[in-house]
C-alpha cells in the first residue's frame, strides 16, 4: 500500500510585530531620535539665537561648536537610521546634518577669512548659502507629504525662517533676521514635541499623535 503525501504546511506569515512578550529585534529596536532630534534641538537654538541677535555680532562664532556638536550627532543619527533600515528618516537627518555643518564652515570661513571671500561680497555669499538651502528644504516638504502632518509643518516652518533671512539680506532689515531666528524657536519647539514622543516609544510608552498626511497611498 502506498504511503500517502503528506500536504504541504501552509507558510507561516509574515509578523511584523513581535508577540507580546517577545523582544523587539533589528528594525524594531531603533530609536535613532533619542540622538537625532536633541542634536537638531540644540544646533537649532544655537541657530536662532545667532539670527534673534541674542547673542551679539562679535561673539556669533561662540555659537559654532554647538552647530558642529549638533551635525555630529545628525550625522550619527543618519548611520544609525540607514543601518536599521530607515532610509526617509536617515535622509532627513542627513540633509540637516549637511545644513548645520556648511552654516558652521560659512560663518567661521567668513569670520576669519578662511574662503578668500572680499568684505563686499560677504552679503552676496549668504545671499547665495540660503537660496541654495531654501530649494532643498522646499524639496522636503514636498517629499514628506506621505509623512504625518508635524514633518511637513517642520520643514515648512524651516523655509520660512530661510526666506525671512533672505528677505533680511535682501533689504538689510535687522527686524526681518530677527523674525526668523523666532521662526526657528517654533520649529525647535516641534522637534521638542517629536523627542518626547520618541522617548515615549523607546521606554514602553505610547508614540505621540503626530497628525495625518496630507498625501496618502
Amino acid at each position: 500500500m502506498a504511503t500517502p503525501t503528506p500536504s504541504p504546511r501552509p507558510e507561516q506569515p509574515i509578523r511584523l510585530v513581535p508577540p507580546v512578550g517577545e523582544p523587539a529585534t533589528g528594525p524594531l529596536a531603533g530609536e535613532p531620535g533619542l540622538v537625532g532630534l536633541p542634536s537638531f534641538i540644540v544646533g537649532s537654538l544655537a541657530f536662532g539665537l545667532v539670527l534673534t541677535g541674542v547673542l551679539p555680532a562679535v561673539a556669533v562664532g561662540a555659537a559654532m561648536p554647538i552647530v558642529l556638536a549638533a551635525s555630529a550627532g545628525l550625522f550619527l543619527a543618519t548611520i544609525w537610521c540607514a543601518r536599521i533600515g530607515q532610509n526617509a528618516q536617515a535622509g532627513l537627518y542627513g540633509i540637516v546634518a549637511s545644513f548645520f555643518l556648511s552654516y558652521a564652515i560659512m560663518v567661521l570661513g567668513l569670520t576669519h577669512n578662511w574662503l578668500g571671500i572680499v568684505p563686499t561680497a560677504v552679503i552676496a555669499s549668504q545671499k547665495l548659502f540660503v537660496i541654495c538651502w531654501m530649494v532643498i528644504v522646499t524639496m522636503l516638504v514636498l517629499a514628506t507629504l506621505r509623512l504625518p502632518l508635524i514633518f511637513a509643518a517642520l520643514f515648512t516652518l524651516i523655509d520660512v525662517t530661510l526666506l525671512l533671512n533672505l528677505l533680511g539680506l535682501i533689504q538689510s532689515s535687522a527686524n526681518l533676521t530677527k523674525a526668523a531666528g523666532w521662526v526657528v524657536m517654533a520649529f525647535a519647539a516641534l522637534a521638542v514635541y517629536l523627542f518626547f514622543g520618541s522617548a515615549s516609544h523607546a521606554t514602553g510608552g505610547r508614540e505621540f499623535p503626530l497628525g495625518k498626511p496630507i498625501l496618502r497611498t
